[in-house]
């Protein structure tokens, strides 16, 4: 009778968790769908933007790669940049994780929730990337664990989208839980999440490593072909992630209300400043490797640099990415980034910092990594019309999933959003 009574106990105990989960879940698709005009528009404007970016994938669903830019030669274009670069973002989000959990700076605490929901919009975007550039979507299931085939552990691939999977678990987990207990009024139990921090500390590394590793590894193109790219890859991360995260959390403070010091943008102002640096630093050590010996691999270098036997698409873009890079550090050096109540500066060197680091990434690295081809051709690579309204349907969708999960989080934070007794 004590056995029978005690899992009778169990499962009437794990009967009521449920049913208190579904209510949260009931309650929060509700407010979900609650709010102001304001968000309403912002909504709006975003599921938009997503439609018209399914349906330029609908084109390239019928149609196939043809509708893209990319040739044989060029075979990874702006898909592939978007990933690369929002990896890093999604790697960044553990910048607000170090000092809120491992150093217990409280202010940091209040909002290192909203950059674990950045990452888990982020992740989402990234397999989003992943599978409009695969051509054929019905390919994906190669990629699962356990039913496709997936080449694991000799596939750089597979162990990405292990990473990145792992990932976008640990900080849903993390997320989810604290949430949920805050929506129940009850103190989280450490044992439940603090593993997975700082098991997340060391995976956010290895996300943006694995992904340079795909580069490193394609020992026929040169350009890829480096030590250095791992630690540059980590250092324009924890640059335009952090860099983001300082708009977006004024943006935060400003239509929602929710209070977030200065102090904690100012220690992220102080992180996008160190990894700037070590960015500008290795980007020289990279452009001094490839230009001191003047060996036939660096024409790769020379075609994104200076241009190459006529061609030079990318000599714009990639001088404007340096000068903008330049001009952040100069910014966030200077005593104007630093004025207390005044972010105009700061926001003005966070924007040139992501838009140089995202250059830096997608023509500045992935495209002359193709060229010249093996048998010397240069074949330039421009984005088309429906290659760009997918980006911008994928950047508008993550967006729309960020402002929702913060729109349900917020509430839940501050106490305004709870179980009622």
């Amino acid at each position: 009778m004590k056995n029978g009574k005690c899992v009778g106990v169990q499962k009437k105990a794990a009967s009521c968790f449920l049913c208190e989960y579904v209510i949260f879940l009931t309650h929060a698709v509700r407010l979900g769908f609650r709010g102001r005009s304001g968000f309403y528009a912002w909504m709006i404007c975003l599921s938009v933007a997503s439609l018209f970016g399914l349906r330029a994938y609908c084109n390239q669903f019928v149609d196939g790669l043809i509708t893209t830019g990319m040739t044989d030669q060029v075979s990874w274009g702006v898909y592939i940049a978007n990933f690369t670069f929002l990896v890093g973002m999604a790697a960044a989000a553990v910048m607000l994780v170090i000092p809120a959990y491992i150093y217990k700076d409280d202010e940091m605490h209040n909002i290192v929730i909203f950059g674990e929901l950045f990452a888990v919009a982020v992740m989402i975007m990234c397999m989003l990337f992943v599978t409009v550039d695969m051509g054929r979507p019905g390919r994906f299931w190669h990629l699962i664990p356990g039913i496709g085939r997936f080449n694991f552990p000799v596939s750089m691939l597979s162990w990405d989208v292990v990473v990145l999977l792992g990932y976008l678990a640990l900080n849903a987990h993390v997320c989810g839980y604290l949430l949920y207990m805050r929506y129940l009024g009850k103190k989280p139990n450490k044992w439940f999440y603090m593993p997975f921090v700082f098991i997340s500390i060391a995976w956010a590394i290895s996300i943006h490593t694995v992904t340079a590793f795909l580069y490193v590894g394609l020992a026929g193109r040169p350009f890829w072909n480096a030590a250095i790219v791992a630690p540059r890859f980590i250092g324009s991360a924890f640059t335009a992630g952090p860099a983001l995260m300082i708009i977006a959390f004024q943006i935060i403070r400003r239509t929602t209300g929710y209070h977030i010091g200065d102090r904690a943008l100012h220690l992220l102002r102080q992180i996008v400043t160190v990894s700037l640096l070590t960015t500008l630093f290795l980007l020289g050590c990279e452009i001094f490797k490839e230009f001191y010996s003047q060996s036939l691999h660096s024409a790769s270098a020379r075609y994104l640099f200076f241009g190459l036997h006529g061609h030079h698409a990318l000599v714009p873009w990639i001088w404007s990415a340096i000068a903008m890079e330049i001009t952040a550090i100069v910014i966030l050096l200077s005593r104007y980034s630093r004025k207390q109540g005044s972010f105009l500066w700061l926001n003005l060197a966070c924007v040139l910092a992501t838009v140089g680091i995202w250059i830096e990434k997608g023509p500045g690295l992935i495209i002359p990594g193709f060229l010249p081809t093996p048998l010397g051709e240069i074949v330039e690579y421009t984005p088309t019309y429906n290659e760009i309204m997918v980006c911008v349907g994928i950047w508008a969708f993550g967006a729309l999933i960020f402002s929702w999960m913060l729109h349900l989080a917020i509430p839940i934070i501050s106490g305004a959003f709870h179980k009622e007794e």
